[in-house]
């Protein structure tokens, strides 16, 4: 780990209001990242908002949504984040295949025409940088204008997550030991 993470007695006023929203919210703990963001709270405060958005609000079921999350995590080769996310996946129901597909980096088959078109959208915008119009127009009809919202919402997000992580070099617990090479 490259920084000193803070506990919530070494924080200044502004990082412990953001600190204890955090907690306050749906998932209950600081989310990993926000450890280091808190160097700059305003940008904390606002980034752990966007991301509880992402995790729980958006239309998609985890099973959806952890594709675009586990296909950025895999972009990146965030050890962190693809450990905490496969969890998440496999929890919300997706297909152990499927996850090891991404991981392997093949194109897995998917059964829901929705999570391949997530998976396609996701993968574009990572390797692609954009959505080519043919891909966006069957997106539309597949995903809706929210989903594909949702889905640059998510990848960039957790595009932000694995920066943050792989910057600073977060840890897996310990005894844990990374899929991804």
């Amino acid at each position: 780990m490259r920084l000193k993470l803070l506990s919530p007695g070494e924080m200044n006023a502004d990082q412990k209001q953001t600190y204890d929203e955090s907690i306050a919210g749906k998932r209950g703990a600081p989310p990993a990242p926000m450890m280091a963001w808190l160097n700059s709270p305003e940008m904390a405060r606002h980034a752990t908002r966007l991301g509880e958005v992402m995790r729980y609000n958006t239309i998609f079921p985890a099973k959806l949504s952890e594709i675009a999350i586990l296909v950025t995590a895999r972009h990146w080769t965030s050890h962190y984040e693809w450990f905490a996310h496969k969890r998440l996946a496999l929890k919300g129901g997706m297909d152990l295949k499927i996850i090891e597909d991404i991981r392997d980096r093949r194109t897995p088959t998917f059964d829901d025409p929705k999570g391949q078109m997530i998976y396609d959208v996701a993968k574009s915008l990572h390797e692609g940088h954009g959505v080519p119009k043919g891909l966006y127009a069957e997106a539309v009809t597949v995903l809706s204008e929210r989903g594909i919202v949702e889905i640059i919402g998510l990848c960039g997000y957790y595009t932000l997550v694995a920066m943050t992580l792989n910057t600073f070099e977060f840890g897996l617990p310990d005894g844990e030991v990374s899929e991804l090479v």
